[in-house]
């Protein structure tokens, strides 16, 4: 007898506005930390006392130096498509005429995004740091909370046309130490200067056993 060759399991993935459905429906509550990756709802981690310090250290230090130059907005929705939408930890946006009261952001209204990593840095290397490229999302810093490394992506790979993002890759990519400076040339302080990053400078020394 003649075997039947098994096809594998399909996923179901569901929009953005599904997504927002289930949270009004009460299937997802207040405490579920969850975002739309590609039509999948996936758990965020827990924030850590790092984590959550980092973040805190750097919305402060942007909204200082940015001013009204631009939004800064924290583990807030980034709709990039009608199957995505993250809750990256920073988002640097820029102005926009209703101030957001209207729509969530979507990938043209982005300066800058910053994930902070302890558990989730594979994650966040291997799933976010493409979805912010395909959608050309034009700058992405990833910061390992246990040692304050910052690996800085620029520049979304391009179609030939100069059009949509070609790939889901950036065609810069460096690695910024604590004590290093970094800088988003979208960023800028009343000066008309980059506002300028030192994570050495925010927080205490890194603590090593």
């Amino acid at each position: 007898m003649a075997t039947v060759p098994s096809a594998a399991p399909s996923r179901h993935r569901i929009s953005v506005d599904a997504f927002h459905q289930m949270g009004e429906a009460g299937i997802l509550g207040p405490k579920d930390r969850v975002e739309l990756i590609d039509g999948e709802i996936i758990d965020m981690s827990p924030i850590g006392v790092l984590h959550a310090a980092i973040v805190d250290a750097l919305a402060r230090h942007f909204g200082r130096r940015a001013g009204e130059s631009v939004f800064v907005r924290c583990q807030n929705p980034l709709r990039l498509d009608d199957i995505s939408e993250p809750e990256p930890d920073i988002a640097i946006l820029r102005p926009r005429a209703d101030f957001y009261t209207t729509a969530h952001p979507g990938p043209a209204d982005v300066v800058l995004v910053i994930e902070v990593a302890d558990t989730s840095l594979a994650y966040d290397l291997g799933t976010k740091v493409p979805l912010y490229a395909r959608h050309g999302i034009p700058e992405v810093w990833v910061i390992d909370a246990a040692t304050r490394r910052t690996r800085v992506f620029r520049q979304p790979a391009m179609s030939r046309d100069g059009g949509r993002p070609a790939g889901s890759g950036y065609a810069e990519e460096v690695s910024v130490e604590p004590h290093e400076p970094v800088s988003c040339a979208g960023v800028v302080d009343d000066a008309g200067g980059c506002v300028v990053v030192e994570l050495a400078r925010l927080l205490p020394p890194v603590v090593t056993p």
